[in-house]
């Protein structure tokens, strides 16, 4: 068939679905309310997907973690006597025992009496780092440069600022080459991070580090010139970078022992594997879009339902005007493919409507839940084939029930 009778096909089909409006619009909600959970279920999906890699991101894929537990005083100087606490030593002692191991980064938070600028106190965190910790925690600099290992060497009073610290105490003003007081100590700022923007605290219950909001100096600076208490863990966290090909899982089984084995058997510590923790959340990913694709398939089936209801109600009453055709000359074959044009203009029209109601809920459900929104083509295109799919399934039927009409029975029926 040519071009010509397709688009003719089409626009009688359009015509002869307009003289029943109302049975029409509502047989295309089925299809619509398919579409649209599909739809939106693929894009909250695709945004989960993607804000639960950006997130894991700061913990590092290829990290394995340990940070010290945070524990009552009195506990703690019970453990005290079988463990020094997490330390610099541990994490030299993971990079040679831990299978793949290919750098260590260590941080300790400073307690913050007042972070100063001029005659402005500001709220802030500090840590002390050693200069790996940008790269394991996928830190960028957006101006100046990140903490080196020449910092530390000299003590050098040198800090980097967060995105977000450096414009509360700045403002949209150069931060390169200012000073600010941390506690007793004044530092230059020598560098400002980039800002992630993240929106959330937390990834599968483990504290993330809104850097954006923290200063940092050299991990020598840090543990030289600043207080800490004598019971307090040397360090709060180590992270162990892993090679390519090195499974996160067995890497952390072999730095656990390791730190048992060095902590007297002391629980006080807690191990993190970023992996598994972004495998735990796309599981549960996985179930969500499970049980949103059963719904979504339901509403189709009715969707489906309701156009094979309208095709033997349009069979039903046409069928004095199906006999004529059959007696003027139409092949069985042109019945059909006018009862599946038929069903193939409320299967799109069904499926483009259904596209955009979907991304209408999905940014509602966005907003509503605090949940990001991704948009994949492919999900689009498999949505909409879908629906086509699902409603020429069904028109097949009716169509072919008319095909089947005996044209004189047909034209004796009233």
């Amino acid at each position: 068939m040519n071009l010509v009778m397709n688009l003719s096909l089409i626009r009688e089909a359009v015509t002869e679905l307009l003289r029943r409006k109302l049975r029409t619009g509502l047989t295309l909600l089925g299809m619509i309310f398919g579409v649209a959970a599909i739809v939106a279920m693929l894009a909250v999906g695709e945004g989960s997907k993607r804000e639960a890699l950006r997130l894991v991101a700061e913990l590092g894929l290829d990290n394995v973690l340990i940070e010290s537990k945070s524990i009552e005083p009195e506990q703690l100087k019970e453990i005290r006597t079988r463990s020094l606490g997490l330390s610099a030593a541990d994490a030299d002692a993971a990079l040679s025992v831990v299978p793949g191991a290919q750098s260590v980064a260590l941080k300790k938070e400073i307690k913050v009496d007042q972070l100063v600028l001029g005659d402005k106190v500001v709220a802030g965190r500090a840590y002390a780092v050693s200069p790996s910790y940008a790269a394991h925690g996928g830190l960028r600099v957006a101006s100046g440069r990140w903490l080196a290992a020449q910092d530390g060497a000299t003590l050098a009073p040198v800090c980097v600022l967060g995105a977000r610290l450096a414009h509360t105490l700045f403002g949209d003003g150069a931060a390169i080459g200012q000073r600010v007081k941390l506690n007793h100590v004044w530092l230059e700022v020598v560098g400002v991070l980039a800002d992630r923007a993240q929106s959330k605290s937390d990834f599968e219950g483990v504290k993330l580090g809104l850097d954006d909001e923290r200063l940092f100096v050299a991990w020598e600076t840090g543990r030289a010139r600043f207080v800490f208490k004598r019971i307090e863990d040397e360090v709060d966290g180590i992270s162990v970078r892993l090679g390519g090909g090195v499974a996160p899982d067995s890497a952390a089984r072999v730095l656990q022992a390791l730190i048992t084995q060095r902590h007297g058997g002391a629980d006080d510590t807690n191990l993190i594997v970023p992996m598994g923790l972004y495998r735990q959340n796309q599981q549960t990913q996985r179930i969500f879009t499970i049980v949103m694709s059963s719904i979504a398939a339901v509403s189709l089936l009715v969707g489906g339902i309701g156009i094979m209801n309208i095709m033997l109600a349009n069979v039903l009453e046409r069928r004095r005007e199906v006999g004529l055709k059959r007696a003027l000359g139409a092949r069985r074959r042109d019945v059909i493919e006018q009862f599946l044009a038929e069903a193939l203009v409320i299967a799109v029209s069904g499926a483009l409507l259904g596209v955009m109601l979907g991304a209408v809920a999905a940014y509602s459900i966005a907003a509503l839940a605090g949940w990001s929104v991704a948009w994949s083509p492919l999900s689009l295109i498999v949505a909409v084939l879908l629906c086509v799919g699902v409603g020429l399934a069904f028109g097949v039927f009716p169509a072919r029930q008319a095909a089947a009409l005996d044209p004189i029975a047909a034209l004796r029926s009233d």
